[in-house]
């Protein structure tokens, strides 16, 4: 699965994911096949944190 490389696209992306379909940030990883470190860094560099209470970044 090929992931959105835009930090503000990939932020919409990720979290309507997590929104729509997974509970957590690593059901989404283990499901897309994505490194969640790798998203967790692109979206940090851009000033937003995964919430995992919310199961969102923001």
């Amino acid at each position: 699965m090929s992931i959105p490389n835009d930090p503000f696209i990939l932020l919409s992306y990720v979290n309507t994911q997590l929104r729509d379909f997974y509970p957590s940030l690593s059901e989404l990883g283990k499901s897309l096949d994505v490194n969640i470190n790798d998203i967790r860094e692109k979206l940090s560099a851009v000033g937003f944190e995964y919430n995992a209470e919310l199961n969102k970044f923001m």
